[in-house]
C-alpha cells in the first residue's frame, strides 16, 4: 500500500474539520488518497463509513442529523463543482426550516434542489427536486441551504397535510424568518398555491394570524358564523402609548381574545407579563377572554358560547373602550 504523506493527512483533516467529518470521493482523491484505500477504510469494522454513493463519513459511530443533511447535499452536488458552493445542489424544504428553528420541523428527510438538466435518482432519505429557478443560497449549521422563505414554500408545495402546512408556514413567519408578504410572493412564484392546504393558510397570513393555535381558533370562530376579528392588531392608549397586541380583537365591541399556549405562559415571568397585559386592557375598557389551544380543540362549543356572550354584552353595556387601533 502506498505510504500516506503528511500533505494527504493534513488535507483530509481539513476536510473533516470544515465539512462535519464528511468528504466526497472526489475530494478524497484530490488529497492523493487512492480509491482502494478509501474503500478499505469504509469496510465493516473500518474507521470510516460510506453514507451515500460518493460520500464518506470520516468517523465511526452514527451520524447526527446535520451530518446526514450535509451528506445529502454532497451526494447531489455536481462532481466537477465545489460541493459546498450551493451552486449545483442545495438543501430546501422542511429540514431547512428546522435549521432556522421552526418548532416541530423534522430533519429525517433531505429535500435537495438540483439543476433541471441533471439526471439523478432519489436515495433513501434524499429526495431530489430539479428546478430552473435557482435560489440565493447561504450556510445554515454549515450546510448549503436556501433561505427560509424558499424552504417553507418548497415544503408546502408538496405536503398533503393541511395541519402540517399551516404549522410550518405560520411557524416560519412567527420565528421572524420571513415577512408574510415575501412568503406570499414565493408561494405564488413556486406554484405552491396549487395545493389547497396552502391557499387556506395564505388567507390566515393575509389577516395577520401568527401561530398554529390562532389559525385553529380562527377556523372555529368562522365555522360558527362569528365575524372575523382583527388578528394581532396594535392597541394604544388615547395618548398614543403602546398598550397591547391581543391575538384577536373585535373593535366595534371592544372584546379581545387571547390564545394562551402553555409553552409561552408556564414561567412565572411570562405569567406575570400576561396578567399585566390583561389588566392594562381591562383598565381601558377592553373585555378580555382567555382560552388555551387544547380548549379550542376539545371544547369548541365553550369558546363559541363565551365569545358570543362577550360580544352581546359589549353591545348592550357601553361605554366603548378608550383605545386607539392600528391594524
Amino acid at each position: 500500500m502506498p505510504k500516506r504523506t503528511t500533505a494527504d493527512t493534513t488535507a483530509i483533516d481539513r476536510l473533516a474539520r470544515t465539512q462535519m467529518r464528511l468528504a466526497t470521493s472526489g475530494q478524497l482523491r484530490a488529497t492523493g488518497l487512492t480509491a482502494g484505500t478509501a474503500a478499505r477504510r469504509c469496510a465493516p469494522g473500518g474507521p470510516w463509513q460510506r453514507l451515500l454513493p460518493g460520500v464518506v463519513l470520516i468517523q465511526t459511530g452514527r451520524p447526527n442529523a446535520w451530518q446526514q443533511l450535509l451528506a445529502a447535499v454532497l451526494f447531489a452536488a455536481a462532481r466537477d463543482a465545489s460541493a459546498m458552493s450551493g451552486n449545483t445542489a442545495v438543501l430546501t424544504g422542511e429540514s431547512v426550516t428546522a435549521i432556522y428553528g421552526v418548532r416541530g420541523a423534522r430533519t429525517d428527510r433531505a429535500d435537495v434542489l438540483v439543476g433541471a438538466g441533471r439526471r439523478l435518482r432519489d436515495r433513501g432519505y434524499v429526495h431530489l427536486h430539479p428546478t430552473r429557478r435557482w435560489p440565493p443560497t447561504l450556510r445554515g449549521e454549515g450546510i448549503p441551504c436556501v433561505r427560509a422563505v424558499r424552504a417553507a414554500s418548497d415544503f408546502a408545495a408538496h405536503e398533503p397535510s393541511p395541519d402540517r402546512v399551516r404549522a410550518l408556514l405560520v411557524g416560519t413567519v412567527q420565528r421572524g424568518r420571513c415577512h408574510p408578504d415575501d412568503l406570499r410572493a414565493e408561494l405564488h412564484a413556486s406554484h405552491a398555491l396549487r395545493n389547497p392546504a396552502v391557499r387556506a393558510v395564505l388567507d390566515d397570513l393575509r389577516v395577520g394570524v401568527h401561530s398554529l393555535a390562532e389559525g385553529e381558533t380562527r377556523d372555529t370562530l368562522l365555522n360558527a358564523g362569528i365575524p372575523d376579528p382583527l388578528w394581532n392588531p396594535t392597541l394604544r392608549t388615547p395618548s398614543g402609548t403602546f398598550l397591547a397586541r391581543p391575538d384577536a380583537y373585535w373593535p366595534d365591541e371592544g372584546v379581545a381574545l387571547e390564545v394562551d399556549s402553555t409553552e409561552y405562559h408556564l414561567g412565572i415571568t411570562e405569567y406575570r407579563a400576561t396578567v399585566r397585559r390583561r389588566l392594562r386592557l381591562e383598565s381601558h375598557g377592553v373585555s378580555v377572554l382567555s382560552v388555551t389551544p387544547s380548549l379550542v380543540r376539545d371544547h369548541p362549543e365553550e369558546l363559541i358560547a363565551a365569545v358570543l356572550t362577550k360580544l352581546h354584552l359589549a353591545t348592550t353595556h357601553p361605554p366603548r373602550p378608550t383605545v386607539l387601533l392600528r391594524p
